[in-house]
């Protein structure tokens, strides 16, 4: 029985650690992602007529009374009209359990809330390296800007008839 106790103590240990490291792990890709993102996204928006002037990179935390994280913007662009959130992920999800639209728009919402007296119109982007079959066509459809890394360069995808949501 103690040998059995020890066994199991140490595979509690084993797996809360390599747990650690993965979490560690996710979020050094997700800063690996952004920091590839960041650079082309102010320079396609800008080819668009945005001309941003100012850029807010990971880390941007939004909270509650109690202290807690209510979001976290990934990259925020603005400009004296707009500002334009952009989640960055390696392959945008839509599904059931996990629906990166959904959270993005309360990710809007919640900065909108935080921001009362903000007169600027607050539009989204999804950034991203692998999109499953359906995935830009739901996030386009959510009104938010899809941005693609094709080689080494970011591409917005704009199809002709597209109007961006505004929160």
């Amino acid at each position: 029985m103690k040998e059995t106790d020890r066994r199991i103590k140490e595979t509690e240990r084993l797996v809360k650690e390599t747990s650690k490291q993965m979490g560690d792990l996710n979020n050094r890709f997700g800063e690996l992602a952004e920091h590839l993102v960041a650079p082309g996204v102010v320079e396609r928006f800008n080819e668009l007529g945005f001309h941003f002037d100012a850029i807010a990179e990971r880390g941007l935390k939004f909270f509650d009374k109690e202290g807690n994280i209510r979001a976290e913007i990934d990259i925020l662009l603005e400009n004296s009209s707009c500002i334009i959130v952009v989640e960055v992920k390696s392959s945008p999800k839509i599904g059931n359990k996990k629906n990166d639209i959904e959270h993005h728009k309360k990710r809007l919402t919640i900065l909108r809330e935080h921001r009362p007296g903000e007169k600027r119109k607050i539009l989204g982007a999804i950034a991203g390296a692998v999109f499953k079959k359906g995935v830009k066509e739901a996030i386009l459809a959510a009104g938010f800007y899809v941005l693609e890394q094709t080689g080494d360069t970011m591409e917005i995808c704009i199809p002709e008839g597209f109007k961006p949501s505004e929160w």
